[in-house]
């Protein structure tokens, strides 16, 4: 009879292990869209034409072409949900046909309003080696279109007449971005960016980039006058601090700055990334959205400079699928908030996933919020990607954005200048919010920044670990220390240039560090997640998110679960995350997450593990199925929430 009991027990034990978790779907919240650009031009019929390029995350980027009279939309989607963002698109002037390079596929897309049959044809990939995510496009003269990408800097060059690539490979060894114009007379260069703005010139004959005028080192921290742009005669310009430069072949020609001819509209311009501003349309009307501020993208002004009374607004019926999610955060009042991704769209729902309402704007960033913390006074802190900008939202009182009295969220701004990626966010008894965020571009060493929200001081420290960047935080009452886990993030475009975080024990009153270092653990690589547990001990995740591994060329690390004593500065115990769990996500800060009932779970993007008070013991509670968890939200009453993408999940830890 024991022999049939035990028996029955492993049968039971073995099926309830194989048995699928129960995951519900709760819906896709947001179905916004970003890398929103207008570009007008004339049409086949020789008729004032507009194009729109928009990028979701869900069937990947699309063209919209506009019916001038009615604002019905011809919708052609890329299709591949992996083709998601749209870093650059340029319509020809010439032609009419609209280029666009989608990232992270690193291709480049072609629409001609001519053969809309054709729909929205794929062209294959920039570069292979080099090219993930198109920076810039630009027209020659002779028609071939020169593609600049991320993160090899490279330049590759397609011939529509021929169909066929040419690819010249990095235009610089250091840097990732490559922003190209060509001139008129056939003169190739480009922008380097971001740990140092240079301009690079290509010279076709040889097929060798060569670098030309001066540069600045670290941009983003030593702003100086430098503008590269294609002038009204057609030919390409630098109006720099140390001077005004004509870009001919391979040489940077010095001319007096009272020279430069005006800049060419901003269709051909290196621009950025925000929402590109462009020309009128042939018949001189000006193109512009009716609703910047909601950034909803459905209404479209058409304004007459000369006679007002021709203005008109299009209501436009294009279809978004999805938009990935970024953060989900439980608020003070129950319910469940999270952010998008390009576009930062603020949304919340019920935990069951009723009353689901995209509300829009929460931050002037318009990235995404990367973290969320309830306050003592029943609101809610958004701390927002780029520029770390902070937004405090009631959930008692409307919706209703802005940076002025009664708005809600309330856009106060940035807590430092150098705080870009807001990754994790504290409270300390003295009333302060503390930020724990990565620099930004180009730059290395992130900031541990604070603010009274009451008096709107604030303050903030940079390399308390050299080169690293804060990641997690956690106040610790019985120490009365606030504890920071760093990895070795910088900002974007630039690479890791250290190989391990660690940790500092931060005094609120002095405002300073009682203690910076590794608490002896040589296999540190950094500090991704921390967590409370007994008797005064802290759990800790050492692992290396593959953000780094893919942005910052970081080596990959194996992930493991810390036991930690911060009292005595030293690790108690410390256990591998079995690699059959699979990589920790892309992005989360916080992997480490408490029920309503105590139970501490740990996750990957695949896997949910118990572990064992007091303990580094693990035992795996389920996987995560049709897709990975891409955003570990909270967990409640027995439930994780999680995002796998643009879809809002939740799995049932215990039945």
């Amino acid at each position: 009879m024991r022999r049939s009991t035990i028996l029955v027990g492993w049968i039971l034990a073995a099926v309830a292990a194989c048995a699928a978790p129960r995951i519900e779907e709760l819906g896709v919240p947001v179905r916004g869209v970003g890398w929103v650009r207008l570009h007008p031009g004339t049409g086949p019929d020789g008729e004032p034409s507009l194009l729109i390029t928009m990028a979701q995350h869900k069937d990947g980027a699309f063209v919209l072409d506009v019916d001038m009279e009615t604002g019905h939309c011809r919708q052609f989607n890329i299709g591949r949900d992996e083709a998601a963002l749209a870093p650059s698109s340029y319509r020809s002037p010439r032609t009419g046909v609209l280029w666009l390079g989608s990232a992270y596929t690193g291709h480049l897309h072609r629409y001609d309003p001519a053969h809309p049959e054709k729909g929205f044809e794929d062209l294959g990939p920039v570069d292979t080696d080099y090219a993930t995510f198109p920076t810039g496009i630009a027209e020659g003269p002779d028609g071939r279109i020169y593609v600049g990408a991320y993160p090899g800097a490279c330049l590759s060059v397609y011939d529509p007449a021929s169909g066929e690539w040419t690819r010249h490979g990095r235009m610089d060894p250091v840097d990732k971005y490559y922003y190209p114009l060509v001139g008129d007379d056939g003169t190739v260069a480009g922008q380097i960016k971001s740990t140092h703005w240079r301009i690079v010139a290509f010279d076709p004959a040889t097929g060798q980039p060569h670098r030309v005028g001066p540069h600045i080192v670290e941009p983003t921290a030593n702003k100086q006058r430098y503008h590269f742009y294609k002038g009204t005669d057609g030919l390409l310009y630098l109006d720099s601090f140390a001077g005004a430069f004509r870009i001919q072949g391979t040489d940077a020609l010095p001319v007096e700055r009272s020279a430069l001819p005006p800049e060419r509209p901003a269709v051909e311009a290196a621009y950025g990334h925000g929402y590109q501003q462009l020309p009128a349309l042939p018949d001189g009307r000006v193109v512009e959205w009716a609703d910047p501020y909601d950034i909803d993208f459905r209404r479209l002004r058409l304004r007459d400079p000369a006679d007002p009374s021709r203005d008109t607004v299009l209501e436009l019926d294009w279809q978004g699928s999805g938009s990935e999610l970024w953060t989900l955060h439980f608020g003070p009042d129950d319910r469940l908030y999270g952010s998008s991704m390009l576009p930062e769209r603020f949304f919340a729902t019920e935990a069951d996933g009723a009353d689901m309402i995209d509300y829009g704007r929460v931050s002037h960033s318009l990235g995404e919020a990367y973290s969320m913390i309830n306050l003592d006074d029943g609101t809610m802190a958004i701390a927002s990607y780029p520029k770390g900008r902070l937004s405090l939202y009631d959930p008692r009182l409307p919706y209703r954005f802005g940076t002025g009295p009664g708005a809600n969220p309330l856009d106060i701004g940035p807590t430092d200048k150098i705080g870009d990626r807001p990754h994790a966010m504290a409270t300390t008894p003295d009333g302060r919010l503390w930020i724990a965020s990565a620099p930004q571009y180009g730059l290395i060493g992130g900031t541990l920044a604070w603010r009274n929200l009451q008096t709107l001081e604030h303050g903030s420290h940079r390399h308390i670990i050299e080169n690293c960047s804060p990641f997690s935080l956690l106040w610790l009452p019985e120490l009365e220390r606030l504890l920071v886990g760093f990895i070795v993030e910088p900002g974007t475009g630039r690479a890791a240039e250290v190989e391990r975080g660690g940790y500092a024990l931060w005094d609120p009153v002095t405002d300073s560090a009682t203690y910076i270092g590794d608490f002896g653990d040589d296999a540190l690589v950094g500090v991704t997640s921390l967590a409370p547990g007994p008797d005064g001990l802290v759990y800790a995740i050492s692992a290396r998110n593959p953000r780094l591994v893919t942005h910052y060329d970081a080596q990959p690390a194996p992930s493991r679960l810390l036991l930690l004593d911060p009292a005595q500065q030293r690790v108690v115990a410390a256990a591998p995350i079995p690699e059959s769990f699979g990589p920790m996500p892309f992005e989360t800060a916080n992997t480490l997450r408490f029920d309503s009932d105590g139970t501490l779970y740990g996750t990957t993007a695949q896997t949910v593990f118990r572990i064992q008070p007091g303990t580094v013991e693990i035992e795996e509670v389920a996987r995560f199925t049709d897709g990975d968890a891409t955003v570990i939200g909270p967990i409640r009453d027995g439930w994780l929430y999680f995002a796998s993408i643009y879809r809002l999940r939740r799995l049932q830890l215990a039945p």
